[in-house]
């Protein structure tokens, strides 16, 4: 049984990554293609130029990068080094609790201190050659030393949650877990901008003025009360603009990025609101929450019947069944049911996105709000040829000709 695993885990990894090692390739094979009509007036001759090899140069980046892990993991796998790991540890930290967390630390060093060099060279040599980067290193360093110390104090909360949960109440663990994680998520979303935006970007209330008192107007008009409208200073980083909802209730708030303001209209701003109104009013925000939620449940679930088989951590080089190897085992084998379902939810959000559109279509904000998306897509180079093999799979909005398309319906 052990070695039916073994294969099958090593088979399930093998072929996840030459899956979308396919897919990406038939992406890049569209690269070349002449751009719809209806967004060939996007770029000019010498910036649709400079797109294309953006593309290209992140294509070859995501190749090399992407099979520098898929290699490494792979000989982890096949020499059975999280076992060994595991072993090791064992031998000189006795509380199952400790073995866990010392675990998951070392692997997540490890994971780090092998994507950094990846993403200081696609922040300071890819983003800065096409003029998106405006971060500087000492930033990139902070920024980086903040997300490993948050990752670490989230991620170890809910380490030591499940493994005390799994420990005391293993009959009941797959339920308890998710009520826990489900809470704990909603409570992370809901102080999402309060606790987690301040500690990497600065906020402040859009100033009074036509934009704020136009979207204001907006918010009357369909309905949607809008007290709270922040400022994010997103071009101490990059050049590329986005805004965004967070929190629920009185605590929701729009959040507009400064390169948002600079590079769009204050009718295409509206529009782009309007679309985010747009998931409100239809419930999305709601509707991706309680699947979210379900999916967790689902997932703990098959998690927890991963957990009681001794087989899973041998299979990985243990000497006996833990927690953490079970994890491990598990993330792989549940990797293409895992692909199943954020199919489905790509298609579900795509299917969204053109019902927000169409919330800001009904109030004659079409034109807007296609100007806007025209902006959007030449200010981050966005594709406008991709492989629908790969907007299938992996696009959770529509490409930019499709909504053009829609929103001239």
């Amino acid at each position: 049984m052990v070695d039916i695993i073994y294969i099958s885990i090593i088979s399930i990894f093998v072929v996840s990554h030459a899956w979308e090692s396919i897919i990406d390739f038939f992406n890049a094979k569209w690269f070349d293609r002449k751009p719809d009509s209806l967004v060939d007036d996007i770029y000019d001759k010498e910036e649709y130029n400079k797109q294309q090899l953006y593309k290209k140069d992140n294509y070859k980046f995501s190749n090399i990068s992407g099979t520098i892990s898929f290699v490494i993991t792979a000989l982890i796998l096949i020499f059975g080094l999280f076992g060994k790991l595991d072993i090791l540890i064992s031998s000189q930290v006795s509380s199952p609790l400790f073995q866990t967390l010392v675990f998951f630390v070392i692997i997540g060093f490890g994971s780090t201190i092998l994507s950094l060099p990846f993403s200081f060279y696609h922040t300071f040599f890819i983003e800065e050659k096409f003029g998106f980067n405006k971060s500087s290193k000492f930033t990139f360093w902070m920024d980086s030393l903040k997300s490993m110390l948050l990752g670490a104090i989230i991620g170890g909360v809910v380490l030591t949650s499940l493994v005390w949960i799994y420990n005391y109440v293993q009959n009941d663990f797959w339920w308890i877990a998710w009520i826990f994680i489900s809470l704990f998520s909603i409570g992370l979303n809901f102080f999402y901008s309060t606790l987690i935006v301040p500690l990497f970007n600065k906020q402040t209330p859009l100033e009074e003025g036509d934009l704020k008192q136009a979207i204001k107007s907006f918010g009357e008009k369909a309905g949607f009360e809008i007290d709270n409208i922040y400022v994010i200073d997103g071009s101490k980083r990059s050049s590329k603009a986005n805004a965004y909802f967070a929190g629920f209730g009185k605590k929701k708030r729009i959040v507009l990025y400064d390169t948002l303001i600079n590079q769009m209209s204050t009718d295409e701003i509206v529009a782009v609101l309007a679309h985010e109104i747009g998931h409100y009013k239809h419930k999305h925000t709601i509707a991706n929450l309680l699947m979210g939620i379900t999916q967790t449940g689902i997932m703990l679930y098959i998690l927890s019947l991963f957990l009681t088989n001794t087989d899973l951590s041998i299979a990985l080089g243990g000497s006996e069944n833990k927690f953490h190897l079970g994890i491990i085992a598990f993330s792989i084998l549940f990797s293409p049911i895992s692909e199943f379902i954020g199919v489905f939810m790509n298609i579900l959000s795509r299917k969204f996105e053109y019902q927000a559109d169409n919330f800001a279509k009904s109030f004659g904000l079409e034109n807007d709000l296609i100007s806007g998306l025209k902006n959007l897509s030449k200010n981050s180079y966005s594709n406008l040829t991709p492989h629908p093999l790969y907007v299938f799979t992996n696009y959770s909005h529509p490409p930019i000709k499709e909504r053009i398309t829609n929103l001239k319906g």
